[in-house]
């Protein structure tokens, strides 16, 4: 099985399948994803290993519109599935209604949202939430430029921001989680929906700080640090799967999703391809530095997606805080 530690930056995967004769390419079916980058290693991990094993009968292709870009073209038939890093807003669910787009919402990993900055960066042992809010909060636009005016005891180095653009699921989780309200941030910021674009910001720049999937900083961790964040417990808690797993790396702790349109879902392909997704799935989140969710929580999502289950757990609002043992709460499990 292939290594995934080091994958590169995102693009449409298509896979094996543009190696195949012309004759063999017409006969393929194709999977088309689009969604969230901070799922889109997962997702390519998937569908490669799938590829292979249907020996290139099936094509399947990933984008990184990010989570409400990918919602837009899910929400229109374009797309089969859709990746999320946060579950369906409700004006997402009201669009896919309106469009007669009807879904199975399938969680399928964990994540610990990670800070990160430069390694030449020194001084900065470990952050709270608040001093978060303070560089991220829109009041914070053209007034805090520097590290010293986010806390008094920080040099007076230039702070550079970098984070992922509005389309983002991870813009939206990490704004709600440290600013009380999804997309409420500061513009003057360099964004972009390419995760990839963010390492490199941060690498480059001695006093950038960034923010992005915990895979993102595990697959360039030589060249970045990740910052220990304080939480309610008042303890500076590092990204890592144990503490995702243990609960106290909160309150950047979430949940991974995808989502499979109802219609789609009819199709032998789609079937073979979340039932090969929900059980060799997991070695593969762990494997691009994620964390799988308990194996009784991939068997009741293929059980449920058998049972052809519409619709979210959730309330078409953003969460902030939900844990594995919420989740599988919600899942009707425990």
């Amino acid at each position: 099985m292939k290594l995934w530690h080091k994958f590169t930056a995102p693009m449409v995967l298509s896979g094996l399948a543009v190696m195949a004769a012309p004759h063999a390419v017409q006969a393929q079916s194709v999977i088309k994803i689009d969604g969230s980058s901070t799922v889109f290693p997962i997702a390519e991990a998937v569908a490669e290993e799938f590829q292979i094993a249907k020996r290139g009968k099936v094509r399947v292709t990933v984008g990184i519109a990010g989570t409400g870009g990918g919602f837009k073209r899910f929400c229109r038939g374009e797309t089969d599935i859709s990746n999320a890093s946060r579950p369906i807003l409700k004006e997402e669910m009201d669009a896919c209604r309106a469009a007669g787009v009807k879904y199975l919402e399938i969680p399928v990993a964990f994540d610990a949202l990670t800070v990160v900055v430069n390694p030449a960066n020194s001084y900065v042992k470990s952050l709270t939430v608040a001093d978060l809010k303070k560089m991220w909060e829109p009041g914070a636009q053209g007034r805090i430029s520097s590290w010293k005016q986010v806390r008094g005891e920080f040099p007076g180095d230039r702070l550079m921001l970098f984070g992922p653009g509005a389309d983002s699921g991870t813009f939206d989780y990490f704004t709600e989680a440290v600013n009380g309200k999804a997309k409420a941030s500061r513009g003057d910021f360099t964004a972009s929906e390419d995760d990839n674009v963010l390492v490199q910001g941060v690498e480059n720049n001695k006093s950038a700080l960034g923010y992005f999937g915990y895979a993102y900083y595990i697959a360039h961790k030589d060249r970045l640090r990740a910052v220990p964040i304080i939480n309610s417990k008042g303890q500076a808690v590092s990204p890592s799967i144990e503490a995702v797993i243990d609960g106290s790396y909160e309150p950047l702790s979430r949940p991974l999703f995808i989502y499979v349109r109802d219609s789609a879902a009819q199709r032998a392909e789609i079937q073979d391809f979340i039932k090969f997704y929900l059980t060799d799935g997991a070695a593969l989140v762990k494997e691009v530095g994620y964390v799988p969710l308990p194996d009784q929580a991939y068997k009741l999502a293929l059980k449920h997606f058998t049972d052809k289950k519409l619709g979210t757990v959730f309330g078409g609002v953003p969460e902030v805080g939900v844990t594995i043992e919420n989740l599988l709460a919600r899942e009707g499990k425990l």
